[in-house]
């Protein structure tokens, strides 16, 4: 047997947060340990749990500050599990999830004008394979450490999905999926990389928001932070 932690929550009990520990099976994943806790010693504990084969997403934790899904990690003597960080917890591990979804829509990360004429190669599909492979479980949002400062940042969750409708074929109107990201949006990536060491299907937004700002850069755009150029001039 094993050791861990739950950090959990509840809005009407005092202190609202506590922290308890539970003694598991060691072996096991995490989302069957929670399940046995809930089912054997408190019908009270809470969250969230969906296909348990790492397709949906729903079990999505953090485990020693890093972003895991229940059903495929397996705890350690030790561990301390809390909710995902930057959206309010509803319950113990379960948190509202409805402000890194709203990123989705601020960015139109979606195909929104399709080309009639469009033809798409098998090469063409490969290029957006991996970032159709997104299961919205929303680690990425979780670990940017963008958040802690900027709460407005798209951040890497909706600038992915919308790389990859921007190199979608199909797609006619790049230029506004373009245009709406610059704004609290592509510049504002630290290009930490936390995002992509923490997807579960082995997606890199980091990657696809330096081909962002590429894209951004060939369309007239340009990094605000490098704005300040003419401060330096000379009056004659």
């Amino acid at each position: 047997m094993i050791t861990i932690s739950i950090k959990r929550y509840h809005s009407t009990r005092q202190p609202a947060e506590i922290i308890q520990k539970w003694e598991i099976e060691e072996g096991v994943t995490l989302l069957e340990s929670l399940t046995n806790i809930k089912t054997t010693k408190d019908p009270t504990l809470s969250f969230r749990s969906g296909c348990r084969s790492s397709v949906c997403g729903s079990c999505a934790v953090r485990v020693n500050g890093r972003e895991v899904l229940a059903c495929a990690y397996k705890p350690k003597d030790g561990d301390v599990v809390e909710p995902l960080r930057f959206a309010p917890v509803i319950k113990d591990l379960i948190v509202d999830q409805s402000s890194s979804f709203e990123t989705l829509k601020q960015a139109e990360a979606w195909l929104e004008t399709s080309r009639s004429d469009a033809v798409i190669t098998p090469e063409d599909e490969k290029r957006t394979a991996v970032q159709s492979d997104c299961i919205l479980c929303t680690s990425c949002y979780s670990a940017c450490p963008v958040y802690e400062t900027k709460p407005a940042f798209l951040g890497p969750f909706a600038l992915t999905r919308d790389w990859r409708y921007v190199a979608d074929p199909r797609e006619e109107n790049i230029k506004s999926k373009i245009d709406d990201i610059q704004q609290d949006g592509v510049w504002d990536c630290t290009l930490c990389g936390e995002c992509t060491a923490v997807c579960p299907q082995g997606i890199d937004p980091k990657s696809d928001i330096l081909m962002l700002r590429t894209k951004s850069t060939q369309m007239g755009h340009m990094d605000p932070n490098m704005g300040s150029f003419g401060s330096f001039g000379l009056d004659f």
